[in-house]
C-alpha cells in the first residue's frame, strides 16, 4: 500500500512545488518592476529584510509579503509626489511655478511670533527656515550659513552673493521637484514646511535703511541759486506747500491730485563697498531681484515744490512694494534687447550684452463704493531706456555705497502708446482729461486723480516663451485711505 500511495504523493509535491515557484517567479517579477522609479529612501522603508532567514536567505513567503510592502510604498509615493505635483501647478495660470521660486518674508498663522524667509510656490509659501532645522540646504556654503533663513529679512542671505543665491536656488528646486524623495517622502517635514498662501501674512522682504539730507540754508540757496540761475530769482517762490490753481499765496492742506506710478525696483544684494563705483557688469551681479513698486505721488504738492530740487513732500509719504522679490536667475529666460542709446553713453555707463526683461506691467484701478477692477496701464519693463545696472553704476560713481536690501526704483515705466502710459498724471494729461472705471452695478465712474477708497492694483508677470511657463510677481495692492490732516 505505501509503495503504491507514494508515487501520486510525490507527484502532488511537484506540482505544488511547481505552482508555487511559479507563483513566486511572478511575484518577483511584479517586485522588479514595482521597484522601478523609487527612491532610495523609500526601499530603506521596506520591510523585507525581517523575514530573511538565518542564512540570509528569504523564506518562501517574504517575496509575497515584500511585494505587498512594495505595492503600499508606491501607493504612498504615488501620493506624495502627485501632492507636490499638485503645489506646483496650484492655480491658473500660477505666478510661481517652480521655475520662479520668489523670496519673502511672512508672518505664518502657525508661527505669528515673527516674520519667516519664504519662498512662494504655486498657492503655497515654503519656509526656508524649517527646511534649514531638517538640514536640507547641505552644500558648501549655505550648510555653514544656514542661519541665513531663521532672520526675519532677506539681508542677511543676499549679503552672502550670487553663489549663495544659486546654491539656494538648485536645492530648492530639487527639493520641490516630485523625483526627490527628501522632503516629498517626510510627512512632518512636509506639513511644517509647506503652508497655504492663505495662511501668511507677507511683511517688507528686506529691511530698507533712511536717510534725508535738507537744503536749509537761506543764504546757500541764494548763493547757488545766482550761480546756477539767474541771480534776479536765485531763490524759486515755492516755500510752502502747495500752491492751488489762481491762488497767488501758497497753503497747506490734504492733497487733491492723489497719483499711482507703474514702476519696478530692484533689490541690492551685495551692494559696493563706500568708495568703490560698480560698473553695470559689476552691479548685475550685486544685483538680487527685483520687485513691483507703487511710488503713490501728490501731484499738486509736487508741481510746486519740484524747483529747484525736486520733489519732497510729494513722493515721501507712500512707497509700495509687493512682497515677492524674483531673482535674476528665475529671469533669465525672459531677457530681451533694451532700447538703443543715443548719443552713446559715458564709458562708466556702458554695458555688455545690455538687456532688460519682458516683464508686462499693468496697473488696475477699483473705485471706492464698489465695482471691478478696470485695467488703466498696459506697459512693459522692455521700454526701459537706462537699465538697473545703470541705475546702479550712475548711483555709485561717485563711492556711495549700496547695500543688501537697497531699492533702485525705476521710475514711471511708460511706453510709447497712450495706453502705456504709467501714471494718472500721463493718463489725464496733467489732469484735462478723464479715466473711465467701471463702478457699482455697472456704472460709469470717471476719474482725472485717485479718491479716497479707490484701490490700485499693480501687476507683472513673464509670459510663457519657448515650452516655459511664465512667472510672475503676484500684486502690489493699496488702497487710498482718507487724509488724517486737522
Amino acid at each position: 500500500m505505501t509503495g503504491a500511495v507514494t508515487p501520486a504523493h510525490n507527484g502532488q509535491s511537484a506540482r505544488a512545488a511547481a505552482a508555487e515557484a511559479q507563483q513566486l517567479s511572478r511575484a518577483l517579477g511584479e517586485v522588479v518592476a514595482a521597484c522601478a522609479g523609487f527612491s532610495g529612501r523609500s526601499l530603506r522603508k521596506l520591510p523585507f529584510l525581517a523575514h530573511a532567514t538565518a542564512d540570509g536567505l528569504p523564506t518562501p513567503a517574504a517575496p509575497l509579503e515584500f511585494l505587498a510592502a512594495m505595492r503600499a510604498a508606491a501607493a504612498r509615493e504615488a501620493a506624495d509626489r502627485a501632492e507636490l505635483a499638485a503645489l506646483q501647478q496650484a492655480g491658473a495660470g500660477p505666478d510661481f511655478p517652480l521655475h520662479n521660486l520668489p523670496y519673502g518674508a511672512a508672518r505664518l498663522a502657525s508661527r505669528p511670533e515673527r516674520p519667516r524667509l519664504v519662498v512662494a510656490l504655486g498657492e503655497h509659501v515654503v519656509d526656508l527656515a524649517a527646511l534649514a532645522d531638517a538640514g536640507c540646504f547641505s552644500g558648501p556654503i549655505l550648510s555653514k550659513a544656514g542661519a541665513c533663513f531663521a532672520q526675519p529679512t532677506l539681508n542677511e542671505f543676499m549679503a552672502l552673493g550670487q553663489p549663495a543665491w544659486a546654491e539656494a536656488r538648485a536645492t530648492l528646486t530639487r527639493l520641490l521637484s516630485a523625483g526627490e524623495g527628501a522632503l516629498r517622502d517626510d510627512a512632518a517635514l512636509r506639513a511644517a514646511a509647506i503652508v497655504p498662501q492663505s495662511e501668511a501674512v507677507m511683511e517688507l522682504p528686506a529691511a530698507v535703511g533712511d536717510y534725508t539730507d535738507f537744503y536749509t540754508s537761506k543764504h546757500h540757496a541764494v548763493n547757488c541759486g545766482s550761480m546756477f540761475r539767474d541771480p534776479s530769482a536765485a531763490l524759486a517762490p515755492n516755500w510752502g506747500q502747495m500752491l492751488p490753481p489762481g491762488a497767488s499765496v501758497p497753503v497747506e492742506g490734504p492733497c487733491q491730485a492723489v497719483d499711482f506710478e507703474l514702476e519696478m525696483a530692484c533689490v541690492m544684494g551685495t551692494g559696493n563697498e563706500l568708495g568703490r563705483p560698480l560698473r553695470p557688469d559689476e552691479a548685475r551681479r550685486a544685483i538680487f531681484g527685483l520687485l513691483l513698486l507703487n511710488d503713490w505721488s501728490a501731484r499738486d504738492i509736487q508741481k510746486w515744490e519740484m524747483a529747484p530740487l525736486g520733489p519732497f513732500n510729494g513722493k515721501n509719504w507712500a512707497t509700495q512694494v509687493s512682497p515677492w522679490v524674483v531673482t535674476l536667475d528665475a529671469l533669465e529666460p525672459f531677457k530681451c534687447a533694451a532700447e538703443a542709446q543715443e548719443p552713446p553713453v559715458l564709458p562708466y555707463l556702458a554695458e555688455r550684452g545690455r538687456h532688460t526683461w519682458d516683464v508686462g506691467l499693468t496697473a488696475s484701478i477699483a473705485p471706492a463704493g464698489g465695482g471691478g477692477e478696470t485695467t488703466v496701464t498696459r506697459s512693459s519693463l522692455r521700454h526701459l531706456y537706462w537699465t538697473f545696472p545703470q541705475m546702479a553704476a550712475h548711483h555709485t560713481a561717485g563711492g556711495c555705497n549700496l547695500r543688501p536690501g537697497d531699492l533702485l526704483g525705476s521710475g514711471t515705466v511708460s511706453g510709447p502708446g497712450e495706453e502705456q502710459r504709467g501714471c494718472l498724471l500721463e493718463l489725464t494729461w496733467g489732469g484735462t482729461r478723464k479715466v473711465a472705471l467701471a463702478g457699482p452695478g455697472g456704472a460709469r465712474v470717471e476719474r482725472t486723480y485717485l479718491a479716497d477708497g479707490d484701490e490700485v492694483v499693480l501687476r507683472g508677470r513673464c509670459e510663457a516663451r519657448d515650452g516655459l511657463a511664465g512667472i510672475g510677481f503676484g500684486e502690489c495692492r493699496g488702497r487710498l485711505a482718507p487724509c488724517a490732516y486737522e
